[in-house]
This record gives structure tokens, C-alpha cells and sequence, in this order.
């Protein structure tokens, strides 16, 4: 007779193997998590707003441009702008591009596949002759430099693609914060089912691209190309983001002989849920912007907060650094559950024992990630 009693798990990080197949979440549940996740994504989804709103600018209105001098502006460029610009009162967008090259050199999905495919290369080459038709500078640039603007036009799909998906993730984050102030969220479980349901009602969006030229409009990537939302934008987003991201400048050497980066990218682990936060302030680590634009939108009941903590706000980029993190293990127990192989209530052993092998394989990635750190009991 087969046993349906499923054994407890070996692995190191066996306590989330069970939290998860019970329902819960990676992140503890308590008021000052709550706290801390929902004012974080409040924040959060105001700065993704303006970031969205500029990469599908970029994409769209500054293709092929040279000289994007005024990217940044939107298309509305005053004195009174360029003014608040060079006094830097302005999102730092730069930030924004930054995880877009992020995406693009570590690839993955059949995003990255169908950049790659000769149709996308078809499509390319009869945009590229429309825009550079009557240009000499451009098509001298194109006629030494062939592979120049179709790898340029492939980072302009990238900045068209994650403005789309950063889009949904604003509106989702945003929708959370009213849902909390309506009482509708009061603990981890539901902040992290309503990121799920969200990840799901989105999950079939397809993600196209297509700029005008000279009056035609040109297909980049087409619907047909079968593009969606979760396994082409938000998977791979998590994979890069979340986990492997790039080494920050002057936290480790570059130096191949220190041997310091792994040499294979599947095998970085510089993404978000293994950032440090107390470097966060420092000159060239490009999340210190990020945390500098949500330090703008936090809510009152998060700012209180961190006035309450050991520094005030002597350190408030480190202690935004903190509380996103404990959002993005939120979001990531959404993913990981969405993408479960079958049902979290399965009955099935062998189902359930599928489910725990799958939940192994994450938590091996979660080894040297912040993981236990960000459920240490809190400070405030």
C-alpha cells in the first residue's frame, strides 16, 4: 500500500519547502512586513510608471536616433524642464536602462530566440531602409558597420518589452497599495495571491512592437510572433533580475586572473534577492537610484517607520534597499507558485512529490540568496 503521508524534506532550506506547501509565503507574516511590502510596492509602482512610461518612448519615438539628446523628456522639452534636469529633480531613468541591457545580455525565452530568427532580421532590414533612406550618415554607418542597427533596433525591443511588462507590474503594485488602504490586505498570503492573480490575468498579453517611418508603420515584432506576457517578459525577468543580475562596479574585480565573476552566466548570482543593501548609496551601484526615486513616493506609515529605526533616515536608502528586497521574495513566491508543475492542494503523491522536487530545485537557488536574512525578526 502507498503511503500518501508525504515525508518532511531534507533540504537545507527544508522550513520553505514546507512554508510554501503550506500555502504561505518565503516572507514571514507580520504587520510590520505587511508594513514594509505594501508601502515598498506603493513606491515602487509609481517609479515603474515613469519608467515604463520613458522606455516606450524611447522605443517608439526615438528609434534609430543617433543622438537621443532629450530621451529623458518625453517629448515635452521646456526651459523650465531642462532646468529641473540639470538640477537633477528628476527620475533617474538611467536606472531603468540599466536593467532593460541587463535583460538583453543575459537573454532567455523566446524573446531572445526570435531576436536572433531570420524573420526578425527580415523585418529589420525593411525598417532600417525606410529610416535611412535620404540619410547619408546613418547608411554610411550601416554600410561599414552592418550588424550595427540590428543589434541596435533588438535593444530597442527590449526597451519596447520591458516598458510593457513594467506597465502591468505599476498597475499591479498600485492596485495592491488602495486594495490595503480599503483593509482588503492585511497579511503576506494575500500581498503575495493578489501579485499571483494579477501574474495570471496578465499571463496571455501579447507583446508586440512596431514603430512608424515616414508615415508607415513597420511590425518589429508582430502578434504572430506569439510573444506573451509571463513566459517571455516576466519569467525571464525574474530569472535575470531577481537572481543572476550583473556585478556592481568596485564590489568585486573584473580582473579574470582574481577570478572573482563566475565565468558562465547561469551561474551569477547578483540579482536582487542576493544584493547587499548596505552598499546602496555608493557611487556606481545602480540600484542606489532606484532607491533615490522611491524615496519620493514612500507613504507616510513606511516613512514613520524608518524614522523609528536605530539611524532615522541616516541610512534610508539602505532601509528601502531592505524592504524591497522582502517584497521582491513576495513576488517571487508568486512566480514560484504560478509556475508550479500541479496544484498546491494536489491529493496526488505523485503530484506531491513533483511539487517538492520543483520546490527543491528553487531553494538550491536560494542558497546564498538574503533569503534567511530578510526574516530575521525586524529592528523597528
Amino acid at each position: 500500500m502507498v503511503s500518501t503521508i508525504q515525508q518532511p524534506s531534507n533540504h537545507p532550506l527544508a522550513e520553505y519547502v514546507h512554508r510554501l506547501e503550506a500555502g504561505e509565503a518565503l516572507l514571514a507574516n507580520n504587520q510590520i512586513n505587511v508594513l514594509e511590502v505594501v508601502g515598498i510596492l506603493k513606491s515602487y509602482g509609481i517609479v515603474l510608471d515613469a519608467y515604463s512610461k520613458n522606455l516606450i518612448y524611447i522605443a517608439d519615438h526615438q528609434f534609430l536616433e543617433l543622438f537621443p539628446f532629450f530621451k529623458y523628456f518625453n517629448g515635452e522639452v521646456s526651459l523650465g524642464k531642462l532646468l529641473r534636469f540639470w538640477n537633477h529633480d528628476r527620475i533617474n531613468y538611467e536606472y531603468a536602462e540599466y536593467v532593460m541591457k541587463t535583460m538583453m545580455w543575459h537573454g532567455g525565452g523566446d524573446l531572445d530566440t526570435y531576436l536572433d530568427s531570420p524573420e526578425f532580421l527580415e523585418r529589420a532590414q525593411r525598417v532600417m531602409q525606410a529610416k535611412t533612406k535620404n540619410n547619408w550618415l546613418v547608411s554610411s554607418l550601416q554600410r561599414f558597420f552592418p550588424d550595427f542597427l540590428p543589434e541596435q533596433i533588438r535593444q530597442l525591443a527590449y526597451y519596447k518589452v520591458l516598458g510593457q511588462f513594467w506597465r502591468v507590474m505599476s498597475d499591479m503594485f498600485i492596485d495592491l497599495s488602495d486594495r490595503f488602504d480599503r483593509k482588503e490586505i492585511q497579511s503576506i498570503a494575500e500581498v503575495v495571491q493578489h501579485v499571483q492573480d494579477a501574474l495570471v490575468a496578465a499571463a496571455s498579453q501579447p507583446l508586440v512592437y512596431a514603430v512608424e517611418v515616414k508615415g508607415q508603420v513597420y511590425d518589429i515584432i508582430p502578434e504572430s510572433a506569439g510573444l506573451t506576457f509571463l513566459m517571455d517578459a516576466a519569467v525571464p525577468y525574474v530569472d535575470t533580475i531577481f537572481f543572476r543580475g550583473t556585478p556592481f562596479l568596485g564590489t568585486v574585480s573584473y580582473n579574470a586572473q582574481a577570478q572573482q565573476i563566475p565565468v558562465f552566466q547561469d551561474q551569477f548570482t547578483y540579482g536582487a534577492l542576493y544584493a547587499d543593501p548596505l552598499p546602496i548609496g555608493g557611487a556606481g551601484i545602480p540600484p542606489t537610484l532606484l532607491m533615490q526615486d522611491m524615496r519620493h513616493f514612500l507613504p507616510d506609515y513606511l516613512h514613520e517607520i524608518y524614522q523609528r529605526g536605530l539611524r532615522g533616515e541616516d541610512d534610508l536608502r539602505v532601509k528601502i534597499c531592505e524592504s524591497f528586497q522582502k517584497s521582491m521574495f513576495c513576488v517571487t513566491t508568486a512566480a514560484i507558485r504560478g509556475l508550479m508543475p500541479h496544484p498546491l492542494d494536489t491529493e496526488d503523491p505523485k503530484q506531491r512529490q513533483a511539487n517538492r522536487v520543483y520546490l527543491e530545485k528553487w531553494m538550491d537557488r536560494f542558497m546564498t540568496s538574503r533569503l534567511q536574512i530578510v526574516n530575521v525578526p525586524d529592528r523597528y
